[in-house]
């Protein structure tokens, strides 16, 4: 058996692993590098393995940075099946048609620089054909059933409670050269107990023989979840009282619903003012709509918050709306506060939330709160580490609103979260192979991970690195 990591190798963005055994090639993954603009145009268009060498793709979830090269491996000549939850399938119809949408826009966009300076045009990416094609190939299978992908390769999605969909991998292999039976798990993005909306993740106490494992928090903690949302009635309060507005740049799938939900209880016990509540991102509204398709991997706290709730819809009430239009939009940036606005992309590199940063970063009574991780050299780790002037759309600005940064509404599992995911395996890893981190956080995770668990074997892999096993 030979893994080669292609992506998610010292950093937490471009998730896509290769699995050879058996004759065949399975893909883990098969995420869009995200980060400094030059530095993810180039990155997901080099390195990458040509589709028709890869016989099946198993998802993990439908976050851009795991799904988001998927029509780029199919225009590349990939025919084989794409498997993951129906609810991943569902999620990747519309994030997938409009990530295809900005790389389009992208492009014209610098192609109108490159016509004048006489330079050959880029093409994007892909394109809403290639998505459209993607799509034909993808098979939804549910959690815990066992499907045999080919003669001697079993695979089972476990729920990985990180966001609508999710699951750990888990591959059972009859090794054909070696005659060994073997359990290969890869965790995907391993979620958090304890937090609303979706269940909580699946514990695999059968272990592993060879475990790939993600560590984005894996030198940090984060507070319990109600402190979270105190915090965010606090931040709410102070933002109101000056009458500012509170700009939330959120993720479309996770973020945004966790943040909605949050605000619908504050505001239905009176906890916060009765003020006008945005969510300004068209991907956000299709994705919450997606949502509300999946009511059986609701936890029970927003099973009985249906039961209870007037409103009867955890996505959705009297002050909230859903902006559609661009006119819609540009609306918010002519009225006053008190109000929120959650608005995508989360970190800040593109979307609607630019326009509003532009017109309230400069403002005092204003608050950015941050709720996400941020990918070093974009424009969402700048506001983090406060630098006093940013650049958006190429023009300078000041930093003068407040920022506040929570780590208490991530889906990601913390250190402490990381630690327990493989304590609880009753069969330790042999081969333990950290990924999805940055350099900090992948080696305090594997210290610590052979000294309080005894685990040997564990490596953190660099880009394009294999391993025979």
């Amino acid at each position: 058996m030979k893994i080669t990591f292609h992506g998610a190798a010292g950093t937490v963005t471009g998730s896509l692993h290769l699995i050879e055994v058996n004759g065949k090639t399975i893909m883990l993954d098969c995420g869009l590098f995200q980060g400094k603009r030059k530095e993810a145009f180039e990155r997901n268009r080099s390195d990458f393995c040509r589709g028709k060498e890869v016989d099946v793709l198993i998802l993990s979830h439908a976050h851009i940075d795991h799904s988001g090269r998927i029509p780029c491996l199919v225009r590349n000549g990939f025919r084989g099946d794409i498997v993951c939850t129906s609810a991943t399938r569902d999620l990747c119809a519309v994030m997938l048609m409009d990530s295809a949408f900005i790389q389009e826009k992208d492009v014209e966009f610098v192609n109108k620089r490159r016509k004048k300076n006489r330079q050959n045009p880029f093409e994007p990416l892909y394109t809403k054909e290639d998505v459209a094609r993607a799509m034909e190939q993808f098979m939804g299978l549910s959690y815990n059933r066992s499907h045999q992908l080919f003669p001697g390769v079993h695979l089972t999605l476990i729920d990985a409670g990180h966001m609508l969909g999710s699951a750990h991998i888990i591959l059972d292999i009859e090794d054909q050269e070696t005659g060994k039976f073997r359990r290969l798990v890869f965790s995907g993005d391993i979620g958090r107990p304890g937090i609303p909306i979706i269940r909580d993740p699946v514990p695999l106490t059968a272990g592993a023989d060879i475990l790939i494992m993600e560590s984005t928090y894996g030198n940090r903690t984060h507070p319990p979840y109600f402190e979270s949302e105190k915090e965010l009635e606090r931040i709410v309060n102070e933002t109101a009282q000056r009458g500012g507005t509170l700009l939330i740049p959120a993720f479309a799938v996770g973020r945004t619903q966790q943040l909605v939900y949050a605000l619908h209880k504050l505001h239905s016990s009176g906890n916060i003012p009765d003020l006008p509540i945005f969510v300004d991102s068209p991907l956000a509204t299709r994705t919450t709509d997606i949502f509300r398709l999946h009511p059986e991997v609701y936890d029970s706290e927003i099973r009985e918050f249906l039961l209870t709730d007037d409103d009867n819809n955890p996505f959705g009430f009297g002050r909230l709306k859903y902006t559609q239009s661009v006119e819609q939009s540009k609306a918010l940036n002519e009225m006053k506060g008190p109000m929120v606005i959650i608005s995508a992309s989360g970190m800040m590199e593109g979307g609607r939330i630019l326009h509003h940063l532009c017109s309230r970063i400069e403002n005092p009574r204003n608050t950015i709160l941050i709720a996400g991780w941020q990918a070093p050299n974009t424009l969402g780790r700048k506001i983090v580490e406060k630098e006093e002037i940013v650049r958006i759309y190429g023009d300078e600005y000041q930093m003068r609103a407040h920022v506040e940064v929570q780590t208490g509404f991530s889906g990601h599992a913390d250190h402490d979260g990381l630690m327990n995911f493989v304590q609880v395996m009753n069969k330790k890893p042999e081969h333990t192979f950290i990924v999805h981190g940055e350099e900090e956080a992948s080696h305090t995770l594997a210290n610590d991970l052979r000294t309080q668990l005894g685990l040997e074997n564990v490596v953190i892999p660099e880009s394009l690195q294999s391993f025979v096993i």
